[in-house]
């Protein structure tokens, strides 16, 4: 299993990017699909997480952030906004292969990542 994630570069605070997240080798498309980010000096961090039937975000991307999926093409996607310096991380796809519902936020409850794409804000 592969999971590809592109999209990131560098952007002035207010751009926006879409990150994409492709997955091989098997299909995800009951599984739970997240995004991950961890700041320079910082733990990795829940941002977004996609279910069957919800999405879930944390607080500081709300309203500016939108997670979305193509089963079609095994692939999930990151629509981000009116993008701020505090974004700025490295962002990771992952798959909770466990659950299809119930969206969580622990690193460790997902089973396969991406390696991670730069995302640069300018302010």
């Amino acid at each position: 299993v592969q999971l590809q994630a592109s999209g990131g570069g560098s952007v002035q605070a207010g751009g926006s990017l879409t990150l994409s997240c492709a997955a091989s080798g098997r299909t995800f498309s009951s599984a739970v699909m997240g995004w991950f980010r961890r700041a320079p000096g910082k733990e990795r961090e829940f941002v977004a997480g996609i279910s069957r039937i919800a999405r879930y975000y944390i607080d500081s991307v709300k309203g500016r952030f939108t997670i979305s999926r193509d089963n079609a093409k095994n692939t999930v996607y990151l629509q981000m906004n009116s993008l701020r310096a505090e974004d700025t991380a490295v962002y990771y796809c992952a798959v909770d292969v466990l659950h299809t519902s119930v969206i969580l936020t622990t690193p460790k409850t997902y089973d396969y990542w991406g390696q991670g794409t730069l995302v640069t804000v300018s302010s």
